[in-house]
Formats: structure tokens, C-alpha cells, sequence
């Protein structure tokens, strides 16, 4: 009998072992459990290491901000908003989706949540999450869950079908329209926008790029108008919906601090 490795993440220690041992009940199943978004990154990389990989991650959608491991957040997301390459950024319930899809993506993800809530449901399916379950549902529902997605499947509770299905294809219409205005930049205007999504400010992208402050200052400027937004906080939201990762930055440029055009 082949069994399956389940780590639950929550952050309510009776809820989390309450669950962890209705679970292990089962004959095919071995559990663990995590109080945290951190907690869960280290049981997944000693897992790893040790050759038993965990096959799904049971994350509670309100898990509580806490530091967490630079690496356990994709990398566009690591830049802070000062410029600087922080050493841990918060981890809820959805960037930890995320997170594991980028470093243990064998791992299947389902979402336990305390409501239904089409927004919050379709930011976990993009995340990377394979379904999302409501907290009271019963144990045999969230097994057969289990199972599913281990058939690829993805499970949505019947009556967010429709919510979710709308966000998605507001999110999608969002993106196309975030691309297009991307599109519309010269190749040296997109190299400026990648710095900034990177948070490098106006001396170190000049700096990088080996033009003046002056120049570069021009080109956000230049960005901006035609993004269509007032801000660099903008308009790394905006390079980020249409898929603009930031530039790779060397430890000496990592420091660099943000500075508003």
C-alpha cells in the first residue's frame, strides 16, 4: 500500500493536531503538522532532504504574518519596498501556496478555510493550490479531496464555482491589458521597469545601466506615463500582473534604496 505523506499548516495548535490525528487514522496516510508558514518550509525541506517527501500540504487561508525564510517567496516578491534584499518578508496562508509551488512544486496544496470567499479562493488556485475546503467540512470529504488532487484533479466547493470563475477572468482580463501596456515600452524603458521591480532607485539603476540619474530619472518618468500610473509602487503591481520579473541583483546593488521619480 502506497501511503501519503499530508503536512497540516495552522496556526490554532488544537485544531492543527486534532486534524493531524483524525488523519492519521487513516491506514494509508502519515501526517504532520506545522504552526506555521515557517514551521511548514522546514518540515518540507527535511523531508526532502531525509527522502520522504510530503505529497500534500493541508494550509489554513488565515495563517498567521510571520517572518519566514527569504526562499520559501518567489523572488519577484523578495525585493522590499525600500530596495533592500531583506532576510525573511511575511508569509500568510496564500504566499506560502506560493512559495511551495516554486520550491517543492511535487507538492499538492489544498486550502482550509473558515468562509467562502471567491477573491481569496482564486488567489490561492493562482498561487498554485489545488483546492479549496471548507474548515467544517467532514474528514471523509476532505480525504476524498486529498486523494483527487493527487490525481490532478482540482476541487472547489460547488457554490464558488461561479465567484471564482468570474475572478479569474477579471484577473485574466487585468493581465492582458497590464501586458499590452508593458508591450508599449522601449526595450531601455523595460530594462527600467525591471530594475524597479527589482527596487533599485535612481542611483543604482543609473549605476547598472551606465547612464546619469538624470537619464534614468526621464526614463521612469517615461515608464510611468505610459503604464498610466502615478507611482513606482504602481507600476511594479502593474509589471507584476503582466508577468515582468525584476532584475538580478549582485550583493553590492542589493542595498540600494528606492527613490520616487
Amino acid at each position: 500500500m502506497q501511503r501519503i505523506r499530508v503536512l497540516v499548516v495552522d496556526d490554532h495548535r488544537i485544531f492543527a493536531e486534532s486534524l493531524a490525528a483524525a488523519l492519521a487514522a487513516e491506514q494509508d496516510v502519515d501526517v504532520a503538522a506545522a504552526g506555521s508558514g515557517p514551521a511548514a518550509v522546514r518540515n518540507l525541506e527535511r523531508a526532502a532532504g531525509d527522502g520522504r517527501r510530503f505529497d500534500v500540504m493541508l494550509v489554513d487561508a488565515d495563517l498567521g504574518t510571520v517572518a519566514a525564510p527569504l526562499a520559501a517567496v518567489p523572488a519577484q516578491s523578495a525585493a522590499s519596498r525600500d530596495g533592500a534584499a531583506p532576510e525573511s518578508v511575511p508569509l500568510d496562508g496564500i504566499s506560502l501556496v506560493s512559495g511551495v509551488r516554486t520550491m517543492h512544486p511535487y507538492v499538492r496544496t489544498v486550502v482550509l478555510a473558515e468562509k467562502d470567499d471567491p477573491r481569496r479562493a482564486a488567489a490561492a488556485l493562482q498561487a498554485g493550490a489545488c483546492g479549496w475546503v471548507a474548515k467544517d467540512c467532514s474528514l471523509s470529504r476532505l480525504l476524498a479531496v486529498i486523494r483527487g488532487v493527487l490525481r490532478d484533479e482540482t476541487h472547489l466547493p460547488p457554490a464558488l464555482l461561479t465567484g471564482v470563475l468570474r475572478e479569474l477572468t477579471a484577473a485574466r482580463k487585468h493581465r492582458t491589458e497590464s501586458e499590452r501596456l508593458v508591450e508599449s515600452l522601449t526595450p531601455r524603458e523595460r530594462e527600467v521597469l525591471r530594475c524597479m521591480v527589482a527596487g533599485l532607485g535612481r542611483k543604482a539603476v543609473a549605476e547598472r545601466l551606465f547612464l546619469s540619474p538624470h537619464t534614468v530619472r526621464t526614463h521612469m518618468q517615461n515608464v510611468l506615463g505610459k503604464l498610466g500610473v502615478h507611482s513606482t509602487l504602481a507600476a511594479v503591481a502593474l509589471a507584476r500582473r503582466a508577468g515582468v520579473g525584476p532584475v538580478e541583483l549582485e550583493p553590492a546593488t542589493a542595498t540600494a534604496s528606492v527613490s520616487m521619480p
